[in-house]
């Protein structure tokens, strides 16, 4: 049996910088230390039960909930990564009520950089499945140090983007618009090496993934359209989908990444006081719709795709709807009927 070539994730990344002609090493060495800042995250992650750091941290973010103790130490591991070296001229996390200017005088990094630290931190204490979340915009100004403007973009301007999933496995996905690639993390050798190529989305879904807990809250549109999912309504499916959900966002969307299908998260009446559903647009929406796109499926606030919203706030919300094309597609339509 002919042995697999192992691929390295940071051979993966030199070798594909080799076919940009003039490209300068920037971007690839932001990724290396994205790549960095995973390992010590997972580590963390992985001994969180023996290192007393699960529960809550004792403070208050700025979107009201409590801080977990791993949010708080992949938080403070990305920024204090990312400050260290002239890699990104500003930062934006979900964890901080205002950007992070970085830079050294008399340089201008040309990246901004934004992140959910630990998407779905609400469950460490259950061990399931949680994930960073992050997206790089190439800088819209001058200067040693960014500002708010250079995160304020739509997700068509995102230069790349991806998530590290620590779960049974720790394994890092990630495109920077020449497809999605998946790297796994290979614990004895400390290294993360290519084990999906290509990712594409499969034509034919197999589930869906929603808070069947909120229905009541939803409106008839999106009520209708989760009846077709699950072949109830006249014009049906070829197989009605199964609904699997985790409730850690990025888990949610890796399964029908790889295996077919749609997450949603729809505008509901349930919390007053978020109008535009959980989600941010910025660090959450935005990313995952670039991923989306570059493995051949969608991404849709149910009127328009995510990746044409312009933020006009940092820590903006969104109705999401994410996967395979065609069901995001059948989305549209049964809110827009619904409406």
């Amino acid at each position: 049996m002919p042995v697999r070539e192992i691929m390295t994730i940071d051979r993966f990344i030199s070798e594909r910088q080799q076919t940009y002609p003039g490209a300068t090493g920037e971007l690839s060495n932001l990724l290396y230390d994205i790549v960095l800042a995973a390992k010590l995250i997972a580590r963390e992650v992985n001994s969180a039960g023996l290192g007393e750091i699960l529960g809550l941290a004792g403070e208050i973010n700025i979107q009201g909930e409590q801080q977990k103790k791993l949010d708080v130490f992949a938080n403070d591991t990305l920024v204090a990564i990312m400050t260290a070296a002239d890699r990104v001229g500003v930062l934006a996390s979900e964890e901080d009520e205002r950007v992070v200017p970085v830079g050294i005088e008399g340089q201008s990094a040309k990246y901004a950089l934004v992140f959910d630290p630990l998407d779905g931190s609400s469950n460490t204490d259950v061990n399931v499945s949680i994930a960073t979340i992050f997206g790089i915009y190439r800088r819209v100004t001058r200067g040693s140090s960014g500002t708010l403007e250079d995160v304020l973009q739509p997700g068509r301007n995102l230069v790349a983007a991806g998530y590290i999933l620590y779960g049974p496995s720790t394994m890092l996905v990630y495109s920077a618009g020449d497809g999605v690639h998946a790297f796994t993390l290979e614990l004895s050798l400390g290294e993360f090496l290519l084990s999906h190529d290509g990712i594409r989305i499969p034509e034919l879904p197999v589930y869906y993934s929603a808070n069947l807990g909120y229905r009541r809250y939803w409106n008839n549109g999106v009520r209708t359209f989760t009846d077709w999912l699950q072949g109830e309504d006249a014009t049906r499916l070829s197989k009605p989908l199964s609904c699997r959900y985790i409730g850690s966002f990025a888990a949610d969307f890796h399964r029908n990444l790889i295996e077919g299908g749609i997450f949603y998260y729809p505008r509901d009446t349930k919390n007053p006081a978020l109008p535009d559903g959980k989600l941010r647009l910025l660090y959450e929406a935005a990313p995952m719709a670039f991923l989306a796109e570059q493995a051949g499926g969608a991404a849709s606030d149910g009127r328009q795709p995510i990746l044409d919203i312009v933020p006009h706030e940092l820590h903006q919300r969104t109705p999401l709807f994410i996967g395979s094309r065609d069901l995001v597609s059948m989305a549209e339509m049964y809110l827009r009927d619904g409406d």
